[in-house]
């Protein structure tokens, strides 16, 4: 075999991720629906004078805003699968998408907090009636597109093009890391709004059988808590994979154990693992060993925990 043809046997795409076209579908059908409600919670809470109904109006206009943000994430990385310019395929424009609308999650919490508390300044006339009959039906909203954006956990085990074999601690990564964030945004932005309905009727429902109607204000607050540690979370679980600070992952000590647990004496000096896809994963590490050592030993090694797509090694020998 010559040189090119043995070059272009072992090229392989790097593109680890090509959407999630489920995800992508029901994230724009909740977010129609979303937009939907919003108008008429808004124009409800408005007439009716409610605070929690327009909140709640209010805020599911950011949460139609961050699920048209998680559809456009998708739309950008199955348009873009193909780009080589993307070193490890598009997967991280989602991680993206999510972490902006986890920023937008926590302007909401702003958002209820600051209404809350200057309806606790300045009260006004509520029609209760009228006011749970729209949060009621905002609430089924809401509860039908979780159920659409609920995570089925059936994707993140594809193969693409490396030669894996089947392995217990690899499925169990692929599925611990498999979630897809853009997703699991999307689907917190639902259940964040479907908190808020519920805390809305239980306010109402105590504001017209016991006359509190400072717990409308109440559950406000309560509301912006809730979602303040959601968004919080998501946050912290999206910038790891943006900053790459991945580096106490399960799969760093496996790499280390198949390394420098095998017959052959050898010791990691240099390591950096960073993720590429949903519950996949790309290292790069250089291994001190005896001269004359064949590197494809440890690839063999490495190559039982399919999270690992992309490994690039690099032997250094033990001077003479």
């Amino acid at each position: 075999m010559n040189l090119e043809a043995h070059a272009a046997a072992r090229r392989h795409s790097h593109a680890f991720d090509h959407g999630n076209p489920m995800a992508e579908r029901n994230t724009r059908r909740a977010m129609l629906l979303t937009f939907a409600m919003m108008i008429v919670e808004i124009a409800g809470g408005w007439w009716f004078n409610s605070m929690a109904v327009l909140a709640d109006g209010w805020h599911m206009s950011s949460h139609a805003l961050a699920l048209g943000l998680s559809a456009f994430a998708y739309g950008c990385a199955r348009r873009y699968a193909g780009d080589r310019r993307f070193a490890f395929g598009t997967w991280k424009i989602e991680i993206l998408g999510g972490y902006t609308s986890a920023i937008l999650l926590l302007g909401v919490a702003g958002l209820m907090a600051f209404q809350s508390v200057e309806r606790l300044l300045d009260p006004g006339v509520i029609h209760y009636r009228e006011a749970i009959v729209i949060a009621v039906v905002g609430l089924g909203v809401n509860l039908v597109c979780a159920w659409w954006l609920r995570d089925h956990h059936s994707h993140g085990h594809h193969d693409h093009g490396h030669d894996h074999h089947p392995h217990h601690h690899g499925h169990e990564h692929a599925h611990r890391h498999g979630h897809d964030l853009n997703q699991r945004s999307a689907y917190l932005h639902v259940m964040a709004d479907a908190a808020t309905s519920v805390l809305a009727i239980v306010a109402l429902l105590g504001g017209m059988v016991f006359g509190a109607a400072w717990l409308d204000p109440v559950m406000g607050l309560v509301g912006a808590a809730l979602v303040s540690v959601w968004a919080w979370g998501l946050i912290r679980a999206c910038g790891r994979i943006l900053l790459d600070a991945q580096m106490d992952a399960p799969v760093v000590a496996e790499i280390r154990e198949a390394i420098e647990g095998g017959e052959v004496p050898a010791r990691i000096s240099d390591l950096h693992v960073w993720q590429v896809g949903q519950g996949k994963f790309a290292c790069i590490v250089e291994i001190v060993t005896e001269a004359g050592v064949d590197t494809e030993r440890f690839r063999r090694a490495l190559s039982v925990h399919e999270e690992l797509v992309h490994v690039t090694i690099e032997a250094v020998p033990l001077p003479a």
